[in-house]
Order: C-alpha cells, then sequence, then structure tokens
C-alpha cells in the first residue's frame, strides 16, 4: 500500500479522547484497563490511523504563515466540496450558495431542529439511535419518537414503513433526523428505501435533517445514494449534513457543512445559526478539508476502504464462531452493533458485566444499550489490524 495504516501510534497524552478518557465519570467512557493491559481503543468513532499528508501538509503549509486574523471562506473550499460531491457521490447540481459552514454535524442539526420545531415537539429518530442525536434532541427540549428498525430474515436492518407511517400520523410529527448511512446499525439505504422514506415524509409534510457524515465509508458492493437526490420533493426539503472528520479523522478540528438548496430552508437555518455569533470557519479546518478533498485525499481514502473492509472481515468471522453472538455485517461506517443476547442468556451474565470484563484486560469498546441496543456492544474497527488480533485473543483468552 501507498499509505501506512499499520503502524500503532500511541495517542496517550494527546488529549485523545478514546484513550486519556478512559475511566472518565458520568459511565459514559469505559474503565481504564488494569496494570498489566494497555488501552485498545474500539470505543470512540474516530479511526487510530494517522490523517494522510495532503491535509497535514495543507495546514502545515498555512501555519507557517504567521498571521491568523479574520479571512475570508476561500473559493478553494468550496470548489472542494463541489469537485468532491460530483466524484464520490454522482452530484453535478451543487453551488456554492447551497453550501454553509457547521460547528459539527450535531451542530447544525441544532440549528435545523431550533428553525423547524418548538420545544416539546416530536421528532422521528431510528432506533438504535445514536446517542449524539439523543443528547442533542433532548437538550434542545425536543422528544424523540423512536421508530424501531427491524431484522429481517436475512439479519439485515430495516425500516418499518408502517411503524412510521403511524408514528408521524398519531403525533402530527413534521420533522425527521435521518441517518445515512446509519449508526450504530452501518446500514446503506439502498434507492428503493430511500425512496419510500421520502414518500411517506412528504405525504405528511415533513422536513428532513439527513446525516451523512459517513458517506464516504462505503463498503465493496454497496452504493450511497445522497438522500437530496431520490426525489424532486426530497431535493427540495432536506438538510443535509457533511463532513470530513469522520472519512479523514478530523474530528479534533471541527468543522463541518450543510447542503440546502432550497432557499427557505436555507434562510432559516443560517438564521438560527447565525444568531449565536458562534458558527464561524476555523482557518485551519478549512486548509484541512481542501487538503482531505485532493486527488492525494481520493487514494488515501480509496485504500482505507480495503482496510477497514478486511478489518469487518475478520470481526465477522471472529464472533461467528461464538455460540449466541450475532451481527449485520456493517454496509458502511466502520463501527460494528454486536448482539451478545444469547451469550448473555447462555452465561448468566450481564451486558455490564461483559463490558467490564473486557474493560479489565483493555478491550476498550462500548456500551451499545447508550444506542437502544439493550444487549449489544458498539466497536470501532479503525485501527491497524495487529491491534484488532490482540483484542479478539484477549476477549478469547479472557473475556468470551
Amino acid at each position: 500500500m501507498q499509505f501506512d495504516f499499520t503502524s500503532i501510534i500511541d495517542r496517550g497524552g494527546t488529549g485523545a479522547l478514546a484513550v486519556d478518557g478512559l475511566g472518565m465519570p458520568g459511565g459514559f467512557a469505559p474503565a481504564a484497563p488494569e496494570e498489566g493491559f494497555d488501552a485498545i481503543p474500539l470505543w470512540v468513532a474516530d479511526m487510530n490511523f494517522a490523517a494522510p499528508s495532503c491535509i497535514t501538509g495543507a495546514i502545515t503549509r498555512r501555519v507557517e504563515h504567521p498571521l491568523f486574523g479574520y479571512f475570508l471562506t476561500s473559493d478553494a473550499y468550496y470548489n472542494a466540496i463541489i469537485d468532491w460531491h460530483r466524484r464520490h457521490k454522482g452530484v453535478d447540481d451543487l453551488t456554492p450558495e447551497c453550501i454553509g459552514y457547521e460547528n459539527g454535524v450535531l451542530g447544525g442539526v441544532v440549528s435545523a431542529i431550533c428553525a423547524f420545531s418548538a420545544p416539546a415537539d416530536k421528532i422521528l429518530v431510528h432506533s438504535p439511535t445514536y446517542i449524539g442525536f439523543t443528547g442533542s434532541i433532548e437538550r434542545a427540549g425536543r422528544v424523540i419518537e423512536h421508530s424501531p428498525l427491524v431484522l429481517d430474515d436475512e439479519g439485515v436492518w430495516r425500516m418499518d414503513f408502517e411503524d412510521m407511517e403511524r408514528r408521524l400520523a398519531e403525533n402530527h410529527i413534521h420533522l425527521v433526523v435521518f441517518c445515512s448511512p446509519h449508526n450504530p446499525c452501518g446500514r446503506v439505504w439502498e434507492r428503493w428505501e430511500l425512496e419510500r422514506a421520502m414518500e411517506l415524509f412528504e405525504k405528511y409534510q415533513c422536513t428532513v435533517i439527513c446525516d451523512e457524515i459517513w458517506s464516504d465509508l462505503i463498503m465493496p458492493g454497496h452504493t450511497h445514494i445522497p438522500a437530496q437526490q431520490v426525489s424532486s420533493w426530497a431535493h427540495d426539503n432536506t438538510i443535509a449534513l457533511y463532513a470530513p472528520s469522520k472519512t479523514f479523522n478530523l474530528a479534533g478540528l471541527i468543522g463541518s457543512y450543510h447542503v440546502i438548496y432550497d432557499q427557505r430552508l436555507r434562510d432559516r437555518v443560517r438564521s438560527v445559526a447565525d444568531s449565536t455569533h458562534y458558527n464561524s470557519l476555523n482557518v485551519l479546518s478549512q486548509e484541512a478539508l481542501v487538503g482531505a478533498y485532493s486527488e492525494e485525499g481520493d487514494a488515501w481514502l480509496e485504500e482505507l476502504l480495503q482496510v477497514i473492509d478486511a478489518n469487518m472481515t475478520l470481526a465477522c468471522d471472529f464472533f461467528a464462531g461464538i455460540e449466541g453472538v450475532s451481527l449485520m455485517r456493517p454496509e458502511g461506517t466502520y463501527m460494528l452493533f454486536v448482539d451478545f443476547a444469547g451469550w448473555l442468556e447462555k452465561h448468566g451474565k450481564t451486558l455490564t458485566e461483559l463490558e467490564e470484563a473486557a474493560w479489565r484486560v483493555g478491550v476498550a469498546w462500548q456500551d451499545g444499550a447508550m444506542f437502544h441496543g439493550p444487549t449489544h456492544i458498539r466497536m470501532n474497527l479503525a485501527l491497524p489490524t495487529t491491534r484488532l488480533q490482540e483484542a479478539f485473543h484477549r476477549l478469547m483468552s479472557y473475556v468470551l
């Protein structure tokens, strides 16, 4: 491979949540390992791979200029986004006017929620649910109406359209937070699924907030279809949110953006975001995005997907050999959502006992109950394969 996905980089002491955050109070983070075991971070949804030189080089070149005052958003920023969406998502109608900066995808979600709902309004969200949605929506004073995804006969997570329609109708819901690809389940929605969902949302006059932050991380054999592209109604009634942060491991730089085609939606979202006076692009985030959305970024991403796909094969093969454990191989993202229901019943264990047994030996996986998976574990597979192999060795030796 041209790029390095094998080096084990020590993140300790850098303030990295994935490592330095272990043992934090409040129950969000895994416990720190016992003496004699180092931590293998499998919980936070960032990667244990170094960002490519197209990003670090772009930042370094800007840092070499010693002035960091107020600045204009560059044409290069907008052009990089437009070109990326054309190359990777097949979108050919994106213009600079439709692009707006957001201080993180969740910041964009909150701005859109505040623009198109009132306190105590219900918002439709699928479950299992990304914990960031849960916290953001509830802190904004809105109420989540969960429509559970269901596993079909082949073990694939599907939307329950009848349940969705019932909840939309009974609760007079007009705002939806949609996740594509889905986190934590890893589904990459097929066109017919998106079309049917959008038909429902149109029928009940909903505005759709679509989190597509994972849309670059699609496994072989699957294709991400932007929600805004499935119909003319979806095009004009969807607020789509993107970022290079998952794709290139840039979450700490803070820098996301929305794509909103309709002028009315765009004006309302920007009005809320601008009123805080904090939602401003960072000069280094701008340079990082331009560097990431380049030809070298294309090549790096192509190799990254091969590594993640291989890690998924390793993980799925490992868990297939353990009685009472089930999962759907992710079609997108680098997260695995593993159901231990049968294993827990067979061994008379609770999910907490299973989690903590792994944490003690440094396997820092994540509590799936926070994501509305009552017997689930969430695992990050974006790390060097040797570290994943070591994690599975410890699980077999000490836990399972």
